[in-house]
Formats: C-alpha cells, sequence, structure tokens
C-alpha cells in the first residue's frame, strides 16, 4: 500500500466534501477518440447540462479544467462530472490538480510544465493516467513518456480562444511522434470538425476539443460529428 500524502489545510466545508473513502483503481483504459475539455465557468448547472449532451454524443474521455480559486466548487463541479462519467462509461482526467483527481478518484490527471511532476503525479495515483502538454517539442513528449506519462498531448494546432497565445505546432510533429513514441497521442487547439481528419490523419489518437463542443449550439451532434470521423478510420 502507498504511504498516505499529507493533505493541505482545509475549510469545514472542504472537509464535509472529502469525507468519504475512494477505492483504488485499476488502470483505465487508453485515450482514444473524442476527448472534450470543460470551459472554465461558474455556472455548474449549464456545465452539466452541456457535458452530459457531448458525452450522450460519443466522447470517451472528460477533461474537467477549471482555474476558479474556490476549492469547494472545484471539487463539487469535478465529482459531479465523474458521475456522469460513469453513467456514459466515460473517463475522466482532472486537468492540474493532483489533489482533487485523488480526492475524488477520477481516472487521471493532466499536467503541464508548470504543474507537478509526472513522478509526484504517479505516487499519488497509482496506475490512473497520467497526461503530460507537451506543446510543440518531441523531445518533450520523449521524456514524459520515459518518465511514465500515459499519455502525451501536442497543440495548439490551431488558433485557440481559449489559449490565443498558444505555443503552435505543426501538423508534420505528429507524423514524427506517431513514429517514436509508443504512448496515445492527443491533439489540442482550435480543433473544428474541419481541421480534426488532418489531425487524425497525421497520428492523433484523440482529438481534444473545447468550443466547438461546449459552445456549439447542439453539443451531442457536435460530438457525435467529432466521434463519427474515428469510426470512419477504424
Amino acid at each position: 500500500m502507498r504511504p498516505s500524502r499529507p493533505k493541505p489545510a482545509t475549510s469545514a466545508v472542504d472537509t464535509a466534501l472529502e469525507k468519504r473513502n475512494v477505492p483504488d483503481m485499476a488502470a483505465p483504459r487508453p485515450v482514444r477518440g473524442l476527448y472534450a475539455v470543460t470551459p472554465d465557468t461558474a455556472d455548474s448547472d449549464l456545465l452539466y447540462q452541456r457535458t452530459e449532451a457531448i458525452l450522450r454524443g460519443g466522447a470517451r474521455v472528460l477533461q474537467y479544467r477549471s482555474k476558479n480559486p474556490e476549492r469547494r466548487l472545484r471539487l463539487t463541479q469535478a465529482r459531479a462530472l465523474l458521475e456522469l462519467c460513469r453513467t456514459y462509461a466515460a473517463l475522466l482526467i482532472v486537468n492540474d490538480d493532483v489533489s482533487i483527481a485523488q480526492t475524488i478518484g477520477a481516472d487521471g490527471v493532466h499536467v503541464g510544465r508548470d504543474d507537478a511532476s509526472i513522478a509526484t503525479a504517479r505516487a499519488a495515483l497509482g496506475p490512473r493516467l497520467i497526461g503530460a502538454s507537451c506543446y510543440d517539442s518531441l523531445e518533450r513528449a520523449l521524456q514524459a513518456q520515459r518518465a511514465g506519462a500515459d499519455y502525451v498531448a501536442f497543440g495548439s494546432f490551431f488558433p485557440s480562444s481559449v489559449k490565443p497565445q498558444a505555443i503552435r505546432a505543426p501538423i508534420d510533429l505528429l507524423h514524427a511522434a506517431r513514429a517514436r513514441l509508443d504512448v496515445p497521442i492527443v491533439a489540442i487547439g482550435g480543433i473544428t470538425p474541419d481541421t480534426a481528419p488532418a489531425l487524425i490523419d497525421a497520428g492523433a489518437d484523440a482529438v481534444a476539443v473545447v468550443s466547438a463542443l461546449f459552445e456549439a449550439a447542439d453539443p451531442c451532434a457536435a460530438a457525435h460529428g467529432f466521434t463519427r470521423l474515428f469510426e470512419s478510420r477504424h
């Protein structure tokens, strides 16, 4: 059994939210297909409604991404999203926050260069999934694979309203990564149904999408459109 890790100080409300036993999980299945990423919002009802529609449309992975400073809100949202993912047999990955992923029993965590190391995340989460942002760097991806990452993400491949200043990655990077990596590859950044096929053909195992899903007039139909792209290639 892994040694317990000290928890940061929490409020009485946080303590009440965290009072439940979360069993260790077996290693989740690999990352494939439509990888939905939540927008940063405090409107929980709208978040749940749109997420449910996207999962119904076929998203197999959901990343919960929130920079809200209120831990109570992030815990509440993460737990509700985990329940939705369980209903639709989808994976829930928490962005950045290893502590919340560990507390709620999420399927994994996604870390960037300014977040916890892969080794730290692995010590906390055991066999659960750990993804690593690699931006436009194949060398960073190779290092992440050697460190034990379960998948890597490249991008932004296209202009993104979510991260307009994000590093841009060339599509040829996916060809090179496919030839040298053994772990699944996720493409991210400004992806739409029109731009996704080129990324999939170049070697992406999954496409991570925010705006084209959560801002769609019909999120379920939008998700289904993305999932069909993968079905037609396998």
